[in-house]
């Protein structure tokens, strides 16, 4: 009780304080307009761009069974699977480690990121049992595996042998 009363009389002016209301104007069409009168020296661009990495081109995240299906087992390139959780520390350090390497191998392999709570049913048909657990599939059978953390060195050596295979 006593440390309600303390928190009620500390907190009580933080939230009676009005905060300023801020908004910005909606841009007009004159102004969003190419050689507006408004702006005519400045043209907006609503075109917004960015760049891809290696990493990205080569990597990309399963959302469920029939994209794990199109795009793993059926995939003509070979592919690393990495089966993962957001709150396991050891995927949260091979994952960078792996996708640096697979980036290395311009494009001869590719990588699957699985999370195992979101695709429970992909986990346990791979007898996934523990995470990290990568898996290389070829031709859409799984030609190796691992668990656990692996060394750049390791990494390089697992997937030369998948590109070799």
């Amino acid at each position: 009780m006593a440390q309600r009363l303390v928190l009620r009389r500390f907190l009580a002016p933080v939230f009676s304080r009005k905060l300023p209301q801020c908004r910005w104007a909606p841009l007009s069409p004159e102004v969003l307009a190419q050689g507006s009168p408004a702006r005519p020296t400045a043209a907006l661009s609503l075109a917004r761009t960015f760049s891809t990495t290696k990493t990205s081109k080569v990597t990309f995240n399963v959302q469920d069974g029939p994209d794990f299906q199109d795009r793993v087992v059926n995939s003509e390139t070979p592919v690393v699977v990495d089966f993962h959780a957001q709150w396991c520390g050891p995927c949260k350090i091979l994952g960078p480690r792996l996708e640096k390497m697979v980036a290395k191998q311009e494009g001869k392999v590719l990588m699957a990121k699985v999370d195992i709570d979101d695709n429970t049913d992909l986990a346990i048909e791979y007898e996934v049992s523990a995470v990290p657990t990568v898996l290389a599939i070829k031709n859409g059978d799984v030609v190796d595996k691992f668990v656990g953390i692996k060394d750049e060195d390791q990494l390089e050596a697992f997937l030369k042998k998948l590109i070799g295979c």
